[in-house]
């Protein structure tokens, strides 16, 4: 299946950072680590067996252009760094051909076989109004692909990306850019969440669009506020989500992370930009990286 232009553009975004609804997914949270002691996405990693310290940030999906935040600190430790590692490898040339090879639910299935008719029309009505799209084009894209084309819709404006605005500074500093992830493993993650549930995530945030755009500014404010642990609060209430697949999205990944975190930052000092979901809590990459030995301190920006 070829996807249409602004499809494959709204996955490149989606993939960028595991996309806003695995910001929603969270875990309790605790007023006993560092990383609630400071409302900060910057982090300096150092200590151990690293030469030289390396930076740890928390990205949000997507950002309207007013919103994004591009601190002097941020440039500065941006700058002291020799190369830039994120979830994925985003200026990878095969990126979207990876893509357009994952996207399509197996076994022949369609949104309209997994929603009600009064969803289906719903969501196709939606999808044509708001994207252009029609669902008889786009219905057998997984679910959670299309409910990440509804982002953009929800936070009303044609957003920016942290990942692509890091991508563009690396070139521009004539740095690597590498991935912790393949497009093949962050796509299989959602692959084991049944087509049934994320077909019914895509329903409840086209038939209840206020209470969706509500959850999203109130995150937004918390993440341009960098207010970590309010974040967690909040999202743990989340009426948008998979949570009972929390370990699956969130802590599991941050486990598999610290291998090559570690390795990336031993060779030289790298640049790490994830999704801030995935910093925080007792099984976050702050506290993983703490159990490893290393030194975490906040840089406030």
């Amino acid at each position: 299946m070829h996807l249409p232009p602004k499809l494959a553009l709204l996955v490149t975004l989606f993939l960028a950072s595991f996309a806003t609804q695995a910001q929603q997914k969270t875990r309790k949270t605790t007023t006993s680590t560092a990383a609630a002691a400071a409302n900060t996405l910057l982090w300096e990693v150092s200590g151990k067996d690293l030469a030289q310290p390396s930076y740890v940030y928390g990205t949000i999906h997507l950002v309207c252009p007013a919103d994004m935040q591009i601190s002097n600190q941020l440039k500065q430790s941006f700058s002291k760094t020799q190369q830039v590692v994120m979830e994925l490898d985003m200026d990878s040339p095969t990126m979207m051909q990876e893509m357009q090879s994952n996207v399509v639910m197996s076994d022949g299935q369609s949104l309209q076989q997994l929603l009600s008719p009064a969803d289906y029309t719903a969501v196709g009505n939606y999808l044509k109004a708001n994207t252009k799209l029609p669902i008889e084009q786009v219905g057998m894209v997984k679910p959670f692909i299309l409910s990440s084309m509804l982002y953009p819709v929800l936070l009303g404006c044609t957003p920016a990306s942290y990942e692509t605005t890091f991508v563009k500074m690396a070139q521009e500093e004539k740095k690597e850019v590498l991935g912790l992830e393949t497009v093949q493993e962050q796509l299989g993650f959602f692959d084991k969440i049944p087509y049934a549930d994320q077909s019914k995530l895509l329903a409840d945030m086209v038939n209840q669009e206020a209470a969706a755009k509500q959850e999203l500014q109130q995150m937004m404010t918390l993440y341009k506020a960098q207010d970590v642990e309010q974040l967690h609060t909040m999202t743990s209430k989340s009426l948008f989500g998979f949570q009972k697949y929390e370990d699956l999205l969130l802590d599991s990944r941050n486990q598999r992370w610290i291998a090559g975190i570690a390795r990336y930052a031993t060779a030289k000092p790298t640049f790490f930009a994830v999704g801030a979901a995935h910093l925080g809590g007792p099984k976050g990459v702050l506290a993983l990286l703490r159990q490893q030995g290393y030194q975490v301190r906040p840089v406030v920006q």
